[in-house]
């Protein structure tokens, strides 16, 4: 059993290190498209698929470092593990939740601004 903890153990960091990367790439690819926004004074238009591949990547870390938890609690955790795990579960849930919604508002803006931009075009 103790190997069982072991490899948990070993499986939790791997995904606490897929978490850390998934967030890191999207910070790093956010502000590069932020920079790159405010040099060439981008409009907020321009700015929304910076703003969609950030929340992608923040989604993916958040699901990564709740599975990481997941699995750090899955062998012979105490009541106050599962306490922890509970109230960490439902922020990351209420966070992910939050963040869909905000994308998918901003996307669905961007497809009615796209549909309204070709109706203006037609003759």
């Amino acid at each position: 059993m103790e190997e069982i903890d072991i490899l948990a153990e070993y499986v939790a960091i791997g995904v606490n290190i897929l978490a850390i990367a998934a967030i890191a790439v999207g910070s790093i690819q956010g502000a590069v498209g932020l920079a790159r926004g405010l040099l060439t004074n981008a409009s907020e238009d321009d700015l929304r698929p910076v703003w969609l591949a950030f929340g992608r990547w923040l989604v993916a870390g958040l699901t990564f470092q709740l599975a990481s938890d997941i699995v750090e609690t899955t062998f012979a955790p105490t009541w106050d593990d599962i306490g922890k795990l509970g109230a960490i579960a439902v922020i990351r849930t209420f966070l992910n939740y939050f963040l869909n919604k905000d994308m998918n508002e901003l996307r669905e803006r961007g497809r009615e601004e796209a549909r309204e931009g070709r109706a203006e075009k037609r003759p």
